[in-house]
């Protein structure tokens, strides 16, 4: 494999440029314009699925491949495209990622069948795994060390807005116009973002960074990931046909190899000697509980709101919204709290106060009220989500040593990626949701909440049981950085390290 170029020409490994400074300026908004798009149209999505399938057809499947198309190619590459950024050129990668989602947005919004529609999504995600851990590692590498807190917390503010906007502008845009420009939303945008990356942000790599790419723990996870969610979605709709068995063996071969490969490779996507800690092993366990239940529930509950209450789209985008004020609102000081009294309190709460919203979400049915079965559900629901967030995130993060922090914050986040992609294309069945092209959910709407609601409480006793009882250790993978986590839908996740899963 080549080697990056060397001597006085070559990219840098790190910049020092000030906030203030007109370079400095652009590389905030060539980051936020990227990333950005990625968080909104994660957030807009899933308003649009019931017009979706009403135009397109195809039912449930269609609107779970829809969701997951997106999340098993962004979950599965998300790891080596931190990578890939760090060996061949930040800027590179991810202008070839922004490339990649302007590209599949248009073929979204063009779609004439549901099949093409899933593959520009699996597009897609290709494209923000290249695009979204990008954005924090041209900010970690070009904006001076006394600086990068306050650029990334502008980046934190900046697209936390584009996330909170997201289902009442989609519920707008489908309910105006059509589903379509949920899609096509994005573009005027990416071709922004393209321009001011090609013009004004650094190109930077760095020297230490892996000689060889693990492509094959990259296969596996992928073939292990797409099996198995295969399986999941299809199998029910269509029963043990041979092409659903063939995906189900090769999702389990993938998934059983990705360690073993691992364990192998001189320079690894996931070092598996990070999971010696049993408080980061415990608090990514509650991280999959947390966000499985999150997605999975979010997933169906704008169906349920659309397609059995009869919201229109936008009725639906508005009525989740209190979720994500009261993220914005106290997610930051539950962040604060935890650094005084310690990270296990209020990761064993949060969950179980989330599950508390879930539950109640039982009671959304048709002839409900919105001010007595949905409002309270939600508001309690984003009200656990708000005391988790933030001590999960830094829980992770002091659960390692310093210098692993990079590869600790990856993780966490293919967990919660995985777990969004494997909670939408699982819960739907194990609860019996079985919905034709705009039909209700029926009985199984209230199993799924309260097997969400089962799961978030789980989340909270395996942190009660494995997070040390005094304060973590602050400990950033950016020196002066918080993480934070962006607006809820399917894809509410911690911010992305810069750094790939490299120690």
């Amino acid at each position: 494999m080549n080697q990056p170029p060397q001597g006085p020409n070559a990219p840098a490994a790190r910049l020092s440029l000030p906030l203030d400074s007109s370079r400095g300026r652009w590389v905030i908004v060539g980051t936020v314009l990227g990333s950005g798009i990625a968080f909104l149209d994660s957030t807009v999505v899933t308003i649009a699925l019931p017009a979706i399938s009403r135009d397109l057809g195809g039912g449930l499947v269609v609107q779970q491949w829809v969701v997951d198309g997106y999340l098993l190619t962004l979950s599965a590459l998300l790891l080596l495209g931190g990578v890939l950024g760090d060996r061949y050129g930040r800027r590179k990668v991810f202008t070839l990622g922004l490339v990649a989602f302007t590209i599949a947005s248009l073929a979204c919004g063009l779609a004439p069948t549901g099949p093409v529609l899933v593959a520009a999504r699996l597009v897609q995600g290709v494209g923000g795994a290249l695009l979204v851990p990008g954005s924090l590692s041209l900010i970690d590498a070009s904006i001076r060390g006394e600086d990068r807190g306050a650029a990334v917390g502008l980046w934190a503010g900046l697209t936390g807005v584009s996330s909170a906007i997201g289902p009442f502008l989609g519920g707008w845009l489908v309910d105006a116009a059509s589903w379509r420009w949920v899609f096509l939303l994005s573009l005027p945008f990416t071709a922004a973002a393209l321009w001011v990356t090609l013009r004004h942000v650094p190109e930077s790599r760095d020297p230490a960074a892996p000689r060889r790419l693990d492509v094959l723990g990259a296969a596996c996870i992928t073939v292990g990931l797409g099996g198995v969610t295969y399986a999941f979605i299809e199998v029910p709709a269509r029963g043990w046909e041979p092409v659903g068995v063939v995906a189900a063996v090769l999702g389990v071969v993938g998934l059983v190899a990705f360690p073993l490969v691992e364990n192998r490779r001189r320079d690894p996507l996931l070092r598996l000697d990070i999971f010696r800690s049993s408080q980061f092993t415990g608090a990514n366990l509650t991280t999959f509980a947390v966000y499985a239940a999150l997605s999975g529930a979010l997933f169906l509950l704008a169906l349920q709101l659309q397609q059995s209450l009869g919201y229109t789209a936008l009725a639906a985008g508005v009525a989740t919204l209190p979720i994500t004020v009261l993220m914005l609102l106290l997610s930051s000081r539950m962040g604060a709290l935890a650094q005084r009294v310690g990270p296990r309190v209020p990761m064993t709460l949060g969950p179980i106060v989330a599950g508390a919203g879930l539950a109640l979400m039982a009671r959304i049915v048709p002839g409900s009220s919105y001010w007595t079965h949905a409002l309270p559900a939600i508001v309690v629901f984003g009200l656990g989500l708000a005391i988790t967030v933030a001590p999960l995130t830094s829980t992770v993060l002091a659960s390692v040593s310093g210098e692993r922090a990079g590869a600790a914050s990856g993780v966490n986040n293919a967990v919660a990626r995985t777990a969004g992609l494997l909670a939408v294309a699982v819960l739907p069945p194990v609860a019996g949701v079985s919905a034709g092209t705009d039909s209700p959910l029926g009985p199984g709407f209230g199993r799924a909440m309260l097997i969400s609601a089962v799961l978030c409480g789980l989340g909270g006793l395996v942190a009660f049981a494995t997070v040390r009882r005094g304060q973590p250790v602050h400990v950033n993978p950016l020196p002066g950085v918080h993480h934070a986590c962006q607006a809820p839908c399917t894809s509410q996740q911690p911010l992305e390290d810069t750094r790939g899963t490299r120690s």
